[in-house]
């Protein structure tokens, strides 16, 4: 199973694929950690052009937590706070919960369903592009 690191790492470059550019960003070497927004964590900020964005990935366990849908629904409901812009949320989560998440956001409201991207994360493994060692007959010692 994929740990949360490559979770952000994914719903990054899901970001990049929609033109958005990382601001802030869980698990990152060079950006920094993005602050809370209220008592909720986020993993990544991200903006394109004037609009902004703030994505966050679930795990299967955080998937039957309770209190899911009012973060998910406090965190739709964000503007940023001179413009007043909506913040658009994305959220990340593994392709098998797919459509259980999918299904609790139908059930939210218009202008809130409106402002979430539902993003799969699939669990897959790149293959490595380096070619391994053989080792057989050598030629010269």
């Amino acid at each position: 199973m994929l740990d949360k690191r490559k979770y952000v790492d994914t719903l990054v470059k899901n970001f990049w694929k929609l033109g958005y550019m990382t601001v802030k960003r869980k698990y990152g070497t060079y950006l920094p950690e993005p602050e809370k927004v209220g008592e909720f964590d986020i993993d990544i900020v991200a903006r394109q052009k004037k609009d902004y964005a703030i994505g966050i990935t679930l795990t299967a366990e955080e998937l039957s937590n309770p209190k899911l849908l009012e973060k998910i629904i406090y965190l739709a409901t964000r503007h940023t706070k001179f413009s007043n812009r909506k913040v658009q949320l994305f959220l990340g989560v593994p392709s098998k919960h797919y459509k259980k998440m999918k299904l609790l956001i139908e059930h939210l409201e218009d202008e809130v369903r409106r402002n979430i991207k539902l993003i799969s994360i699939t669990e897959t493994t790149i293959p490595s592009i380096r070619r391994r060692k053989k080792t057989g007959n050598t030629l010269f010692a």
